[in-house]
């Protein structure tokens, strides 16, 4: 069992005649000098060991900090995609809502030109009408015309006059 700092600080030895018992002091110092290597060389791995363990604390460290800074090329790059997006979205909205209104003033102007063709047909057609009528009605006065019965008699009275007058 390795000496504690308790047991040297408490450790007696008998006093010969020329003072301390050499072999006894011998022994002691002997069993401090193995203690004393077997602390030096704990403390030497322990030592080793920490080293170990800075030097792993330093590449985690080092990992981490390029984990820190990879998350905030992450946050970063994703609100910049994110404000891009929204930018880009905005713009579309822009541009549909001009072709909307484009479409819509146009369908409008079109829409208007068609209700002046319209307006314009159906003057077209009411005269149109008004001509065939005042045609239709000529048409029919001139075939209800005592003319024609006029015509037809005086035809028929010279056929038979001739008639009357070759058999003469």
């Amino acid at each position: 069992m390795p000496l504690t700092p308790l047991d040297i600080h408490n450790k007696e030895f008998t006093r010969g005649l020329r003072g301390y018992d050499q072999d006894e002091v011998n022994e002691f110092l002997d069993q401090v000098i193995k203690d004393y290597e077997i602390v030096i060389r704990e403390k030497k791995e322990l030592k080793r060991q920490v080293d170990d363990m800075k030097e792993r604390l330093g590449h985690f460290s080092n990992i981490e900090e390029t984990l820190n800074k990879s998350i905030l090329i992450a946050q970063t790059t994703a609100e910049e995609v994110k404000g891009n997006a929204t930018k880009e979205s905005k713009l579309i909205i822009r541009e549909a809502e001009k072709n909307a209104d484009r479409i819509i003033n146009e369908a409008l102007e079109k829409s208007r030109r068609i209700e002046i063709e319209v307006e314009e047909l159906k003057k077209q057609g009411k005269v149109f009408r008004t001509r065939l009528k005042m045609l239709v009605e000529a048409q029919l006065e001139l075939a209800n015309s005592d003319d024609w019965d006029d015509l037809f008699q005086t035809s028929l009275d010279r056929d038979y006059e001739n008639d009357s007058t070759d058999d003469e």
